[in-house]
């Protein structure tokens, strides 16, 4: 069975990814992964907050003591070597060197943020570390209520432009599912020259314990419930844009798998399920996916691929609007008494 496939151009033995969680924080872990048959790794974010936050530390140290004793200077921490490489940048791109060097299979980078910065910097500093790709995870929540919508779409495509500029490997971009039109998004960043998109991110949602009167700063994992919506965004962005599409979100069992690619999927990542029965669920997802693929006649994964995406040729929005109609339609055959909308 040929389970090969190329995403962000890389060629792929199979479309099973880790995305990131601790379990490619470590090389040992990362290890564990390859081990299990992941075709590609992504590790955890540099977050741009941790290397500013370091910066302005060391800033503070050496301007509180910048009329010492000469000799006392060796008791602070020293410059960076480098505006790329700041402590947790340094960090970062040992891991990126280590995990590279360890496995053989592509390891991509990811940086965390929302602001144009240095994200420039520090996606070079990964390529030189020898990142195969960059992952930009855009994390932008817009607090204040007079920023538009389009506002928050111009610093994504901004973004992804500035990293463009300062790196040749490939780079894509990891969205939520909070835009007015994510479709349009897609295409403009597509255009601008991503060259895969990732749908969709989970932000972190603090919530309120009112027992114990605070925010709890909780992060479930991911089941297949949520699946749907990343599903119907890669049914309908499938053969409109020409970067590769990532599934993230919901990938528990084979079937999710399956589903994902006859969405039109290239690759499919997993966390949740991965941390929930330890990397060698990967050998199960995929064997899983063997299965199905034997058992439906398919030669491959690109024979599967996009088979129930939205047809090029017809109205997307009118298609999902059928499927919104005869999905209330069954619910009520089901449950009876949903109410007519």
């Amino acid at each position: 069975m040929d389970l090969s496939t190329r995403y962000l151009g890389l060629a792929l033995h199979n479309p099973l990814v880790a995305s990131a969680s601790p379990l490619t924080s470590t090389v040992p872990g990362v290890r564990r992964l390859v081990d299990a048959g992941v075709a590609a790794v992504v590790l955890p974010s540099l977050f741009e907050e941790q290397v500013h936050r370091e910066q302005l530390r060391d800033l503070q140290l050496v301007e509180a003591h910048e009329h010492a004793f000469s000799e006392a200077a060796t008791y602070f921490p020293s410059p960076s070597p480098s505006p790329t490489q700041p402590g947790g940048a340094k960090r970062y791109v040992r891991l990126v060197e280590r995990a590279v060097a360890a496995v053989d299979v592509p390891v991509i980078a990811s940086l965390n943020g929302s602001t144009p910065g240095g994200w420039p910097l520090f996606a070079h500093a990964m390529q030189e570390a020898g990142a195969a790709a960059v992952e930009l995870n855009i994390t932008f929540v817009p607090g204040d209520p007079r920023t538009t919508g389009r506002q928050v779409e111009d610093r994504h495509v901004e973004i992804l432009e500035r990293v463009l500029e300062n790196v040749s490997i490939p780079v894509a971009v990891k969205l939520g599912p909070q835009f007015s039109s994510p479709g349009e998004l897609a295409l403009r960043l597509d255009r601008t020259g991503a060259r895969g998109l990732v749908l969709f991110n989970r932000f972190v949602q603090p919530d309120i314990d009112p027992e114990a009167m605070v925010v709890s700063p909780g992060f479930p994992l991911s089941t297949p419930t949520e699946a749907p919506l990343a599903r119907t965004w890669i049914a309908v962005l499938h053969g409109h844009v020409g970067c590769s599409l990532a599934a993230s979100t919901g990938v528990e069992t084979a079937a999710d798998v399956a589903a994902y690619l006859l969405a039109g999927a290239d690759v499919v990542m997993s966390t949740s399920s991965l941390l929930r029965h330890g990397p060698e669920h990967a050998s199960v997802l995929l064997d899983g996916l063997t299965d199905w693929l034997t058992r439906k006649g398919f030669a491959g994964v690109d024979e599967a691929r996009g088979r129930l995406a939205v047809p090029r040729d017809v109205d997307a929005s009118t298609y999902e609007r059928a499927g919104y109609v005869a999905a209330l339609e069954h619910a009520r055959e089901t449950y009876g008494g949903v109410p007519r909308t």
